[in-house]
C-alpha cells in the first residue's frame, strides 16, 4: 500500500500523507483507520503543534516490508530543537553505521550538550563534543538529507531546508530522567538501522 511505503523511513502527519499520495483527506482518513485498526500504525500527538498528529509504522511491520528507494545523499544532517540530545546522539551512531558523514544542528541550540545525553552516548560507546553545538543556517546544505528528530524542527524549519525525512521522536529533556534519554536513543538506533544500509551516497563535497 502507498501509504505504508510512505511511512516506511519516516513518520508524517495524515495531511503530509495526503499531499505525498494526492489521496482526498477522506480516503486517507479510511485507509488510515484500517491500518489502525489492523494494528499496523499508530498515531503520537505532535510535542510541538499539539493540533498534529504524527502516524508511525509499528516496528513488526517494519521489520517483514521491504524498504522505499532512498534519494542518494553526500551527506546527512539531523536537526532538532536545541541540537543538545536527540541530534547529536543520532549523528554520533550514524557515524558508526554508514560511509556516508553526519553531521548535526539545531534551530535554536543551546550552549552544550545536555550532561544525560554525554552519559548515554558513553554508555554506548559514542562520543559527544559537549561544547559543539550549531545551528541549521550554518550546517546544512542543499544537497544534504536532513532528518527532523523533533516534532518542532519539522514544523518550524524553512523551506529551503525542509527535512526530507521527519523522526518524531520524544523529547527526552521533558522527563529528563536517564530512562527517557535511553529511550529516546533507542528509537533512534532502530531508525539508523533501517536507513543507513540502504543510503547510497551522493559523493564527496570538493
Amino acid at each position: 500500500m502507498a501509504i505504508v511505503d510512505t511511512l516506511m523511513l519516516g513518520d508524517a502527519s495524515p495531511g503530509e500523507v495526503g499531499e505525498a499520495l494526492q489521496m482526498p483527506t477522506n480516503l486517507v482518513a479510511h485507509h488510515l483507520k484500517v491500518l489502525h485498526d489492523s494494528g499496523l500504525v499508530v498515531r503520537a500527538r505532535s510535542e510541538g503543534d499539539r493540533r498534529r498528529t504524527y502516524l508511525r509504522l509499528v516496528p513488526e511491520t517494519l521489520a517483514v516490508i521491504t524498504s522505499s528507494p532512498v534519494p542518494a545523499a553526500a551527506r546527512v544532517v539531523f536537526v532538532c530543537t536545541h541540537n543538545s540530545a536527540r541530534s547529536q546522539l543520532a549523528a554520533a551512531l550514524w557515524a558508526t553505521r554508514s560511509q556516508v558523514p553526519a553531521e548535526s544542528a539545531g534551530t535554536e541550540p543551546a550552549e552544550r550538550v545536555h550532561p544525560r545525553a554525554m552519559r548515554v552516548a558513553r554508555r554506548h560507546g559514542l562520543h559527544l563534543d559537549p561544547a559543539r553545538t550549531a545551528h541549521v543556517d550554518d550546517v546544512v546544505r542543499n544537497d544534504d538529507l536532513v532528518i527532523a528528530v523533533c516534532d518542532n524542527a519539522h514544523e518550524h524549519l524553512p523551506a529551503p531546508i525542509r527535512p526530507r525525512l521527519h523522526w518524531s521522536v520524544p523529547d527526552p529533556a521533558r522527563a529528563d530522567t536517564d530512562d527517557a534519554f535511553e529511550a529516546a536513543f533507542a528509537d533512534i538506533a532502530a531508525r539508523i538501522e533501517r536507513l543507513a544500509p540502504i543510503l547510497p551516497t551522493g559523493g564527496d563535497h570538493d
